[in-house]
């Protein structure tokens, strides 16, 4: 996905010393949200700075050397949460496609009409050859930014999005009450998304955000959406939020209860993986 990733929910946690003893070595305010995702054929890149994934030409230079990657789970994990929203006749639109195979997949099961965009010109470009050589000619890729969706109103049956959204979160400050530029980009993305829904049509966000988090941009007074959310996974947990337009009732417009996090103390595998070292914030970070 062009766009990635997020500075986001703060929890204090101890950083391991060595791998052979997951000592702490100190109080860190972390982005702990992120798990281990699936690496797949080439290394990527890794950015100095999370702030460099708001970065395009790093998005571009990476996905030149990158063929496929997973952020969060594949497709597996999630496939029964999505299925009970989907059918043959659906069309979806997946924001930030990145080099992920989730349209694949989805076109195995039966889902045929898929628009992917993506704000990389270099992995449109990719993802249209990858797709036309496997036999996936239906499936159309474009470059768009997700923040002016180039669609008209109510076209898509689903909008799906798997860690696209949390990069508006990059450098969003207080968590609970984050910058004003972030809740304009949010907002933006969220009412392009409603806009090309059709009036039954559902929203499915799959991210790290926690609930306390998501609920109070989800039920903005502009939406007409209801909103339900499940978690898959084991370390952590990944939410999978499900945004139907046109059932919101008055449950949605219950404030969130602010509340803080418990401390976690975290095994060194669940370190590894690019998803969790660049949550880290790193301005923070006293060892």
């Amino acid at each position: 996905m062009i766009f990635f990733w997020l500075k986001e929910e703060k929890t204090d946690v101890g950083l391991d010393s060595t791998k052979e003893n997951n000592a702490e070595t100190g109080e860190a305010r972390l982005n702990v949200s992120m798990a281990t995702s699936e690496r797949m054929n080439v290394a990527q890149p890794e950015p100095s700075s999370v702030l460099a994934y708001l970065d395009p030409h790093y998005w571009d230079e990476r996905f030149s050397k990158e063929e496929q990657y997973e952020w969060f789970k594949d497709y597996s994990h999630f496939r029964h949460l999505i299925q009970a929203h989907v059918t043959s006749h659906s069309s979806v639109l997946e924001l930030g496609c990145g080099n992920s195979q989730m349209c694949e997949e989805l076109y195995k099961d039966g889902v045929t009409n898929i628009t992917c965009i993506d704000l990389s010109s270099v992995v449109v470009e990719k993802m249209q050859k990858r797709l036309f050589s496997r036999g996936f000619k239906d499936i159309k890729v474009l470059q768009a930014d997700m923040l002016e969706l180039p669609f008209g109103d109510e076209c898509f049956d689903v909008v799906i999005e798997k860690g696209t959204m949390d990069v508006l979160f990059v450098d969003s400050g207080d968590p609970w009450n984050p910058k004003p530029e972030t809740i304009s980009n949010v907002m933006a993305m969220l009412k392009g998304v409603h806009r090309v829904l059709k009036p039954d049509g559902i929203f499915i966000s799959i991210t790290f955000g926690q609930p306390h988090f998501r609920r109070p941009i989800f039920n903005a007074p502009d939406f007409s959406w209801s909103v339900e959310w499940i978690t898959f996974g084991e370390t952590f947990h990944y939410f999978v939020y499900v945004l139907k337009k046109g059932r919101r009732s008055l449950y949605e417009d219950i404030p969130v209860k602010r509340f803080e996090t418990p401390p976690l103390n975290l095994l060194h595998e669940e370190l590894e993986g690019e998803d969790y070292v660049f949550r880290i914030d790193v301005d923070q970070l006293n060892c």
